[in-house]
């Protein structure tokens, strides 16, 4: 007989939980739109010119965190505990916050020794910026959608999905507004990031923590697709071209 994912005690704690984690979205957003402030700042100063700085920033933002949605079904397996999974992106989005402060200058420096000037000069070091920015906006990406595996498995996460994500706007809007008009005016681009590195370390001592005290069983159905993922190598191509869902490669258990 399979164990029950949601027993009484599970489903208490669960609808205990749920509100904490919105906090911690929040935490999240708030940090997230802190460094999207810096790194504006930033790649002005390591680009020069504030039009490429833009477009650099955004489209790394948007596509990372698009990428980082994408990829976290295919290469975190569905048996690992979200909670421990979205703690971790939330450290490696404060090591790489830290890199990016200290090491994007340095790459930049490094690459105006190297690189041609004018517009050649200004679009590689977008470049290079552009590949700083890449990792930890994928890891921002990915935590949503790692939650949301343990939200599933709640009696009441679906309903709290919306409630997830108008949390993280709500940091968000708070995160821009502190850095433009606090940490940035009245400190700098060191301090602000600390600040966001520490809303980062919070929030994932806390899902740790969650993570060793609540019980997490994965639904069938995400089992089911993480194998569908890993049976397909070019899944998003396969159901676009066939308009149905990618069948999993290997025998049925």
């Amino acid at each position: 007989m399979e164990p029950q994912a949601n027993t009484p005690t599970t489903s208490q704690a669960a609808g205990r939980i749920l509100p904490l984690l919105v906090a911690l979205f929040v935490g999240s957003g708030c940090a997230a739109l802190i460094y999207e402030v810096v790194w504006f700042q930033l790649l002005q100063l390591t680009i020069g010119s504030s039009a490429v700085s833009l477009s650099v920033l955004l489209g790394t933002f948007m596509g990372g965190m698009c990428l980082g949605s994408l990829l976290l079904p295919r290469i975190v397996s569905p048996r690992r505990h979200p909670l421990a999974v979205y703690a971790w992106l939330e450290f490696g989005i404060a090591a790489s916050g830290l890199f990016v402060l200290f090491g994007a200058p340095a790459l930049g420096a490094a690459y105006d020794a190297l690189a041609p000037s004018g517009y050649l000069g200004i679009v590689g070091r977008g470049v290079v910026a552009a590949a700083c920015l890449l990792p930890p906006t994928m890891m921002m990406g990915a935590t949503l959608p790692a939650v949301a595996r343990w939200v599933r498995t709640t009696p009441d996460g679906l309903a709290w999905l919306g409630w997830f994500y108008g949390g993280n706007i709500v940091g968000a809007v708070a995160g821009c507004l502190l850095a433009g008009f606090v940490l940035l005016p009245r400190f700098d681009m060191t301090t602000a990031t600390f600040v966001a590195i520490a809303c980062n370390l919070a929030v994932g001592c806390v899902g740790l923590a969650l993570a060793g005290s609540l019980r997490y069983e994965p639904a069938r159905d995400t089992l089911n697709a993480g194998a569908d993922s890993r049976g397909s190598r070019w899944p998003l191509l396969a159901i676009a071209l066939s308009g149905r869902r990618v069948s999993r490669v290997g025998p049925d258990p």
